[in-house]
């Protein structure tokens, strides 16, 4: 009981402390902000105040990082959320979306449109990193199926080994094609700039950026707390939720078309950023349980916080120097999954 209660309550602290995060990531920089600065820009904005600014320290808020903590703040969402759909649907706890080739993909998409100019200017790159996306599930999809329907026994666990499996190799030839594209393609400058956002990247986020990402994390949120009976169900594998009454190949599509949109958009604004969706699911699931009417909004604001507070360290772990925020996330997540491990392992 002390456990429920604790969990609802850090339920609903953490929207609390999401916003004191997005309001220290948008104080902190190469430009040292107060707090009654970032106060009045925004109430100057949102409320029409007349509170006296520096319209230099104004501008910074306003255009530069409140934009950026929000979009750091739906991804990490958004990405965290993934993790926990694949963990589900997948039934393998190292199912995250840049393991499944989801962000590999989306990259190699967006890098198509970006440096070799496919689509003739037609194309987004968030159509771009989508399309990629998709292709590189379903190869990822297809080689699983077959290698696990190739071999014999132990159906279950030859599938999942299978996954992991193409998963990785999916992510290897998807990352080779979007290293063959930039060395053919990019000139240095290029592909200086487009390995950087490929380890994470917010330096260019700006307003236009911030409703495709709040809108994918938002409907995915949305979408997997309607399901979340559904998720729940695949805990008894394929066939005992389709025993309690799921359509499993219409669910398990749906889900699956949501978060490879959801990863598509995010790559393309913000580069592939590893371990959020890998590590922040594992910590709610131990926290909050494995139910996911608690799950998916604990990890979503997880997700969220996580990312906000990577990005502000990679602004100051280097004094003078941005760190792709891809590298800040690996430094923690890697140690962070390593005591989730053993922490699980003791129980």
């Amino acid at each position: 009981m002390r456990a429920r209660t604790g969990a609802g309550l850090g339920l609903w602290l953490a929207p609390v402390l999401l916003a004191a995060t997005i309001l220290i990531g948008t104080a902190v920089g190469e430009t040292p902000l107060t707090l009654s600065t970032v106060f009045r820009t925004l109430a100057n904005h949102f409320w029409q105040a007349d509170y006296p600014v520096d319209a230099i320290d104004a501008g910074i808020v306003w255009s530069y990082r409140f934009p950026r903590a929000i979009v750091a703040a739906c991804c990490g969402a958004g990405l965290a959320l993934t993790g926990v759909v694949l963990q589900a649907l997948l039934r393998n706890p190292l199912a995250d979306p840049y393991l499944m080739g989801l962000s590999a993909g989306a990259s190699t998409g967006a890098v198509l449109v970006a440096v070799a100019g496919v689509g003739g200017g037609a194309v987004s790159m968030s159509m771009g990193a989508l399309t990629g996306a998709l292709l590189a599930f379903g190869c990822v999809v297809a080689l699983a199926h077959a290698a696990s329907g190739a071999a014999g026994g132990g159906r279950a666990t030859q599938a999942a080994a299978a996954m992991i499996l193409a998963g990785i190799a999916g992510s290897q030839m998807f990352n080779a094609l979007t290293a063959f594209t930039i060395a053919r393609s990019a000139n240095a400058e290029q592909a200086r700039g487009i390995m950087f956002w490929m380890m994470g990247n917010l330096s260019g986020i700006r307003w236009e950026d911030v409703a495709p990402c709040a809108a994918v994390s938002l409907a995915g949120g949305a979408l997997c707390l309607w399901h979340r009976r559904g998720l729940d169900a695949f805990t008894f594998g394929t066939h005992g939720a389709a025993s309690l009454g799921i359509n499993v190949p219409v669910l398990r599509g749906s889900l699956i078309a949501a978060t490879a949109i959801m990863v598509g958009v995010l790559v393309s604004k913000v580069g592939a950023i590893g371990f959020v969706g890998l590590v922040v699911p594992h910590a709610m699931r131990f926290l909050v349980g494995a139910r996911h009417d608690r799950l998916v909004p604990a990890s979503a604001l997880a997700g969220a916080v996580f990312l906000v507070a990577a990005d502000v360290i990679s602004r100051i772990l280097v004094a003078g120097q941005v760190l792709p925020i891809g590298v800040v996330t690996a430094l923690v997540g890697a140690p962070a999954f390593a005591l989730v491990l053993l922490r699980g392992a003791r129980t």
